[in-house]
């Protein structure tokens, strides 16, 4: 099964001095904005961002350099998976790179891991003026907001889980993620209730004319409920920083961890990978972070796929090319943010549905239509219903 190099697992940990620059991409000079000049006003470090993912990692550059905010502090809650772990090692060089400070925090790293990195992080949290999130579901940061005396709160994308947090938001309802199945009522979640309970009223706007302020950096279709202020995430930093890439005449396809959440059936899914190969000529697959080695072995054997683990999001690896004319791709952040991070390029993306007979029995009853609503949502894509006709090839 093919890879990139050096995915599997994470680059040496160091703390201090920054991290080796990612090959073929030139150092972006520091400069502290003067007084009078935009983002003036926003160069201290009184900004905390906590990131769990690479892609929010991404969302906090992002939101940087929209926000022309300088010398952020960044705290990385790494989590096990290697893959990820990888990802985020890579991201924290550009990171370093833009002129902030990461700190990796090795927050599940045994029974005390979690007392130390929150004791650790405390006197960060007492002094920030703005904390800046990336997955409002996290229990980790949730704990962490509960601590905060921040007035100033911002939520920058975590893929597709961010139109669930808005919808639930608006309703005032519990945060769960849309793929659990179950009440949320079990013995762990009794025990966490006044944390999350906690950080639920953190992100909900303050009264007009209150002090705190919730913002909402997102290139999701989302209807923020009042008062949370919205920034739309146009990726201008990926454009300006990668590409245009180079266009290979082959398609791509891209690949969803629905399977590992219990979402959709296996088998079912590498039929479905094996018919949009088929239909649309694709030789490579491009699988997401938290695919399974073992599905992955079974998709290359049944497919002939070329499976790439991608060493940084998606939107950086395809600005940076090489990448196909063509992506396809299932329900995923990347038929929202691939548009964006290409725009101005001849490079067209393509989702396919998910059938209502690809679901698992334990998949959770809102699972559907969730799909549903980040396919028709999605801009400037073309839209693949996934026929019986296809089905057979």
């Amino acid at each position: 099964m093919a890879g990139t190099p050096g995915a599997e697992v994470p680059p040496p940990e160091t703390a201090g001095p920054p991290a080796r620059r990612l090959r073929g991409v030139p150092r972006q000079r520091y400069r502290t904005a003067r007084s009078g000049e935009p983002g003036a006003d926003a160069r201290d470090t009184g900004t905390l961002a906590f990131v769990e993912s690479p892609v929010q990692l991404l969302n906090v550059l992002e939101w940087a350099h929209t926000a022309q905010a300088t010398g952020l502090t960044v705290v990385v809650l790494s989590p096990h998976d290697p893959m990820t772990r990888g990802q985020l090692r890579r991201m924290a060089e550009l990171a370093r790179d833009e002129g902030h400070t990461v700190r990796w925090e090795e927050a599940r790293g045994g029974p005390t891991a979690p007392v130390r990195t929150i004791g650790g992080l405390t006197p960060l949290l007492r002094r920030a003026r703005r904390v800046v999130i990336g997955d409002p579901f996290s229990r980790y940061v949730q704990l962490l907001l509960s601590l905060a005396r921040a007035r100033d709160l911002v939520v920058v994308d975590d893929g597709t889980a961010t139109m669930e947090f808005i919808s639930q938001l608006a309703r005032g309802e519990q945060l769960v993620r849309w793929h659990r199945n179950g009440s949320g009522r079990g013995a762990r979640d009794l025990l966490f209730a006044p944390f999350s309970a906690t950080a639920r009223r953190r992100l909900t706007p303050a009264p007009e004319g209150g002090r705190r302020t919730v913002g909402l950096f997102s290139s999701m279709p989302v209807e923020a409920p009042p008062g949370v202020e919205v920034t739309t995430n146009e990726f201008a930093w990926t454009r300006g920083r990668f590409g245009p890439p180079r266009l290979t005449r082959a398609a791509d396809i891209v690949g969803t961890s629905l399977v590992e959440t219990g979402v959709v059936d296996c088998e079912r899914y590498l039929a479905a990978v094996s018919a949009l190969a088929r239909t649309h000529g694709a030789t490579r697959y491009f699988a997401h972070r938290k695919e399974s080695t073992e599905k992955l072995r079974q998709l290359v054997n049944e497919t002939g796929l070329e499976v790439v683990r991608p060493d940084l999001p998606l939107e950086l690896i395809a600005r940076r090319g090489p990448i196909g004319r063509l992506i396809v791709s299932f329900p995923s952040t990347v038929v929202h943010t691939l548009p964006l991070a290409l725009l101005g390029t001849e490079v067209k993306v393509a989702v396919c549905d998910i059938d209502p007979e690809w679901l698992t029995a334990n998949a959770s009853p809102r699972a559907q239509g969730f799909l549903d609503g980040v396919t028709g949502t999605a801009r400037d894509v073309q839209r693949l219903p996934f026929t019986q006709r296809m089905a057979a090839g």
